[in-house]
């Protein structure tokens, strides 16, 4: 009798219950740079404020080449040439003798490019570029 008592007790505890809905969580905190270890790099450490890697690189266009999805640009940077490659919107504007400033971006070694039938023994593959209007001083 005890036992069937305790059993109408849980089942009716149990049906209230389910009803109810639980109760809100609150979101997670995320930690701000100022409670973060002294060693620790900032959150938003190598983002700009649109989440965008920060255009850390300069350099004077020598030559473009546009193909279809990308845009391949030869540029000379600390009197070295480099090639870039760059989603062809990134890039539409540029021109020889142009300033750039990009992101570090992937470098990639011995990449082939098929609609260009070419392959680029080293080339840094950037996702924005943008056209300066400083000089590049190196």
């Amino acid at each position: 009798m005890k036992i069937s008592f305790v059993l109408s007790l849980l089942l009716a505890v149990s049906a209230t219950s389910c009803g109810q809905k639980p109760a809100a969580t609150a979101p997670p905190v995320m930690a701000s740079s100022a409670s973060l270890p002294p060693e620790h790099p900032a959150i938003d450490a190598g983002k700009t404020s649109q989440g965008q890697p920060p255009l850390t690189q300069k350099a004077q266009v020598l030559s473009v080449m546009k193909v279809t999805q990308y845009t391949y640009l030869e540029v000379m940077q600390d009197n070295k040439i480099r090639w870039l490659a760059t989603p062809a919107p990134a890039a539409a504007a540029a021109k020889k003798n142009d300033t750039i400033q990009f992101d570090d971006g992937t470098l990639m070694s011995n990449f082939n490019s098929k609609l260009l039938n070419r392959t680029f023994p080293s080339i840094a593959l950037v996702g924005r570029v943008v056209i300066s209007d400083e000089s590049v001083t190196k």
